[in-house]
């Protein structure tokens, strides 16, 4: 069974990007390695902070829809619920291996 992921990930300035993807470890090595051009790399946006799962393609792009409608406030305090400390979720995946969904 496919899964989807909402995500929000962020910099040292806590600049706020949120996105969708089927595979999140992969998806999290592209921002990380600025494979990504666009607002990711300008911005350096390279912790997960927050995510998700969901039961298929459509419930993701909602639910990223909603989020992305709030407040920053309101963000952040999606984050910090999971998250208090806003460390990045993806410090325990190992660099050398080719990304796959997390566990």
């Amino acid at each position: 069974m496919k899964r989807f992921y909402v995500y929000i990930m962020t910099n040292r300035s806590h600049t706020l990007y949120t996105g969708v993807t089927s595979n999140l470890q992969r998806r999290v090595y592209e921002h990380k390695h600025t494979m990504l051009p666009a607002f990711t790399s300008k911005y350096r946006i390279d912790q997960l902070v927050y995510y998700e799962e969901t039961p298929d393609a459509r419930s993701a792009l909602e639910r990223e829809k909603q989020i992305k409608g709030w407040l920053r406030s309101k963000k952040i305090a999606l984050v910090e619920a999971m998250n208090p400390q806003w460390q990045d979720l993806s410090v325990a995946w190992r660099e050398d291996e080719s990304p796959r969904r997390p566990e």
